[in-house]
């Protein structure tokens, strides 16, 4: 039952890939002090590259590169257009 419950949110969370979402920065993510986490205007959580220029309580625009099926994660807009 876990397993297909993580199958449809999987693919419920692929339908973002390669959209931009506006995201509130929380914090530095679980994992890594190297990548922030926020959740998006839809409240999934969005795990995203640090960049100094932001810091928790910003928004920041995040486009979606990949998937967990739990987590969306990508970088930031501008980030990505340099």
């Amino acid at each position: 039952m876990l397993k297909k419950q993580q199958e449809c949110s999987l693919k419920r969370l692929e339908q973002h890939i390669g959209k931009t979402h506006k995201v509130l920065i929380d914090g530095f993510s679980k994992k890594s002090d190297n990548d922030f986490s926020g959740k998006s205007e839809h409240n999934i959580t969005v795990v995203f590259p640090v960049n100094k220029a932001y810091k928790a309580g910003d928004y920041v625009d995040v486009t979606i590169e990949r998937c967990t099926p739990a987590t969306l994660i990508g970088k930031i807009k501008a980030d990505v257009e340099i």
